[in-house]
């Protein structure tokens, strides 16, 4: 693995780490940052970003008696990129996750999710034994869906040909994760650079595509079984949960009101930002980590 480039490395001071996960037929080699001690907090990022995402969060969290523990879903950052798109499933994806949950011995954990990473971390959960005891849920669904309507963006990812190209060639959608936020610039310049690093070379961009497929949009869609498995986890989850919310969200913003019905015991905290939330209200989401794990936020 190159060292990052100086421009990144300024923006992510925390040390790598690499770990052996199953995914699919083999095993992969698995990137997540590791800082601190104390109660695990596991972060989950989705599509397509990596553990960078969560950089400033993890800044709020540290020195705050915490470990925390950022992968990166295989496919992306600095994993391992399997390059056949019908490898990456839902299952897949949390396996990997919970191999590493399980290598680390991580238990009692404060699991935060986003986008993909809530129902991989929903699906992790339900198959955790328990390590799972506290919950903060951003901008994601963890729920199965009542019914099969999707985005713009994940119906063109089902267009032949034309969505190749443009999630291949064109590194879509890395190009426009501004436009998904509440402040466009909180993804620009380097902090933009940053995103696209991991995914430079054309042949380590199935990931991305093959997420953006593995939303449903239909009953018979072979996501469907592992979402229903998340989704029960999380209605039979009594322990601290919290939810902090980007309310102009282009894609999730709406979804909060769902999610609430599902775990009416959540503290709620809605905010102005967009998708990616955490890099527009890092502090608002590292106070509700440090409330569900028990510390003062």
């Amino acid at each position: 693995m190159s060292a990052l480039p100086d421009f990144l490395a300024r923006l992510l001071p925390f040390p790598s780490h690499f770990a052996p996960v199953r995914f699919g037929p083999g095993l992969v080699k698995m990137h997540f940052l590791d800082q601190g001690q104390g109660r695990p907090v596991l972060l989950l990022h989705g599509n397509p970003t990596w553990s960078f995402l969560w950089r400033k969060v993890m800044a709020g969290l540290d020195g705050k008696g915490l470990r925390v523990v950022a992968p990166d879903l295989i496919g992306l950052g600095l994993s391992d990129k399997p390059r056949a798109l019908a490898v990456h499933t839902l299952r897949n994806h949390g396996q990997a996750v919970l191999d590493l949950v399980e290598r680390l011995d991580l238990r009692d954990v404060v699991l935060g999710v986003q986008d993909w990473g809530g129902p991989i971390g929903a699906w992790l959960a339900a198959r955790s034994g328990g390590r799972v005891t506290g919950l903060v849920v951003l901008n994601t669904s963890v729920l199965a869906p009542r019914v099969f309507r999707t985005t713009a963006f994940h119906r063109f990812s089902h267009l032949p040909v034309v969505s190749d190209v443009a999630f291949r060639l064109f590194n879509f959608p890395v190009p426009v994760l501004g436009r998904t936020q509440g402040d466009a610039r909180s993804i620009s310049g380097d902090v933009a650079k940053a995103y696209a690093w991991p995914l430079r070379r054309v042949v380590d961009r199935a990931a991305p595509l093959a997420l953006a497929r593995m939303v449903p949009n239909r009953e018979d869609h072979p996501t469907v079984p592992e979402l229903a498995q998340g989704d029960a986890w999380v209605r039979g989850f009594r322990g601290p949960a919290e939810f902090v919310w980007g309310l102009k969200d282009p894609i999730l913003g709406r979804a909060l009101k769902r999610h609430r019905e599902a775990l009416p015991h959540a503290r709620v905290t809605e905010t102005q930002a967009g998708h990616f939330l955490q890099e527009e209200v890092p502090d608002e989401i590292a106070a509700a980590v440090l409330r569900v794990a028990g510390g003062a936020a």
